[in-house]
């Protein structure tokens, strides 16, 4: 049960509010202690609801939030941790905490800057600015400020002004090391099969009482879990070992073998650092940090290729995309540039399909709340932009199943990179595929039902004929984009009779959908 929310007769002059993505031990906040501040965490139906959530980020978010208000009790705050047994009494988040801070003579309510724009609307309405979670490397506005009067924002560009900002890689003189600044082309190796991958780090946290919490109160929720025994590091001390763990074992061979992809392993060299930095547990600076000495300290066990291919994602992926977030909230979350209408199919609630690359992908979804970032992008991804997928379904699955998904992380990755609905913001094209991207990059296609060598018949892989079914309906709009004009040129030297068996087998697959 929750601790009394106070000792008698202890009033306070502050309520501040923890949200569950903001578990920062190392915050400016508690660096002292003050007894007339009093800290609040709440477990609400607003935030489980708002979509169907994996049960997994929901445990883990939860348990989290647990140890991080015994945390900072331990350390001598006051805390007040309400769960759904007992939440604050109020009609919503606003109103709760006024309710508190009058409970308790309280005259401030104070906030860190929440990372979702729903939350940020809310809160700021009710309470003023909040103050910085002390996260990020970049302003809210970073990205717009970096590009102010330029209509195209490049990611590359964006990392390329970090990298010499935050001096992360630099030679002596402040160039980049090793002479250039990305080795994409050193990332994209298939992994030979039957190589050895080190296991993942799992822990094994007996939620019970937790999932039997949600049980009670109705949550929706999606996937699957073992309650006795969740996988996922869920304090500081926990992610800092996940984070030495990845530069020891796995880092040496992250950046070769990033982007496979393959039924063998569920994480294959991948950190699985993401929810423990989009719950603010580790710092970004940190993990880069981290990386780049692991290649300083032995640059033949860890080469350049392998470190910056992950200090990209971090420091330059992660901060554009979140920069890109806050600077086009909140129209961006109804962009549908190619007027998209089709719903999600069926199986990716359920894996169910003969699809070998979707089938192991989406169950390992379902069972992990994890796919790496190539799952992501070019196999469900790129299946549900091929199949014309309305992005507000497509957004929602991706926000709901996976375990690192907040919206300003998991739009523009989702609507921008994967689904192209914001015409070329985040992307300078569509990102799909046939089959032969897939065989290239991993070992599905041989256990598959369907032939990645075929194009159109019964047997033929449905992403082929639907990568150039995707092609001919959107020709007007993509066929003068430089990035794409090869297409379009293979297209038309096709013989008639080919173009119309590819667009028949097309319409077929899409009326079908569900079957496949």
């Amino acid at each position: 049960m929750p601790r009394p929310t106070s000792p008698k007769g202890e009033t306070a002059h502050t309520v501040r509010l923890v949200l569950g993505d903001q578990l920062n031990p190392r915050h400016s906040w508690f660096q002292s202690t003050d007894r007339g501040v009093v800290y609040v965490l709440l477990e609400l139906r607003q935030e489980t609801d708002y979509v169907r959530h994996h049960v997994q980020k929901v445990l883990a978010i939860f348990a989290a939030m647990s140890r991080f208000a015994a945390g900072l009790r331990d350390a001598g705050h006051r805390v007040v941790h309400r769960t759904l047994d007992e939440p604050l009494a109020g009609a919503d988040l606003p109103e709760m905490l006024r309710g508190l801070a009058a409970s308790l003579g309280a005259s401030r309510v104070e906030y860190q800057e929440p990372d979702e724009y729903r939350l940020h609307l809310q809160l700021s309405a009710a309470f003023g600015p909040g103050v910085d979670s002390e996260h990020f490397l970049y302003p809210r506005d970073g990205v717009a400020h970096v590009f102010a009067g330029k209509k195209q924002r490049l990611m590359e560009t964006f990392y390329r002004r970090a990298r010499a900002e935050h001096g992360v890689l630099l030679d002596d003189v402040g160039g980049p090391l090793g002479g250039q600044w990305n080795f994409d082309a050193e990332n994209r190796a298939r992994m030979p099969l039957g190589q050895r991958v080190p296991p993942a780090l799992e822990f094994a946290h007996d939620v019970r009482p937790i999932a039997e919490r949600l049980a009670r109160h109705g949550v929706a929720m999606i996937g699957r879990v073992s309650a006795d025994a969740l996988a996922w590091p869920l304090d500081r001390s926990e992610q800092l070992q996940l984070l030495a763990y990845f530069c020891d074992a796995l880092l040496p061979h992250f950046g070769q073998y990033q982007d496979h992809l393959g039924p063998a392993d569920w994480a294959y060299h991948h950190s699985r650092l993401s929810f423990g930095l989009n719950t603010k547990m580790l710092h970004p600076l940190e993990v880069i940090r981290a990386a780049e000495q692991a290649h300083r300290d032995d640059p033949e066990r860890v080469t350049l290729a392998q470190a910056e291919g992950f200090i990209r994602q971090i420091l330059g992926w992660r901060e554009f995309m979140r920069g890109i977030y806050w600077e086009r909230m909140p129209a961006y979350r109804t962009l549908n540039a190619l007027d998209h209408r089709a719903p999600l199919p069926d199986w990716y609630w359920t894996g169910d399909t003969k699809m070998a690359c979707l089938s192991h992908t989406i169950g390992q979804s379902l069972d992990r709340a994890y796919a790496h970032h190539i799952q992501r992008l070019m196999v469900t991804g790129n299946f549900a932009l091929l199949a014309g997928v309305h992005p507000d379904a497509v957004d929602a699955w991706y926000l709901g199943v996976y375990i690192d998904a907040f919206e300003w992380v998991e739009l523009p990755n989702t609507r921008g990179m994967s689904q192209y609905a914001d015409g070329g913001i985040v992307g300078t094209k569509p990102y799909v595929s046939s089959g032969q991207y897939i065989k290239k990059q991993g070992h599905y296609c041989g256990g598959c039902a369907y032939r990645v060598e075929e194009k159109t018949g019964p047997r033929a892989c449905p992403f082929n004929a639907l990568y150039w079914h995707f092609h001919d309906r959107h020709r007007a709009r993509l066929e003068r984009n430089p990035r794409i004009g090869m297409v379009y040129r293979t297209w038309d030297k096709m013989a008639p009779d080919q173009r119309r068996a590819l667009l028949a087998r097309g319409d077929w697959l899409l009326e079908h959908v569900n079957t496949l």
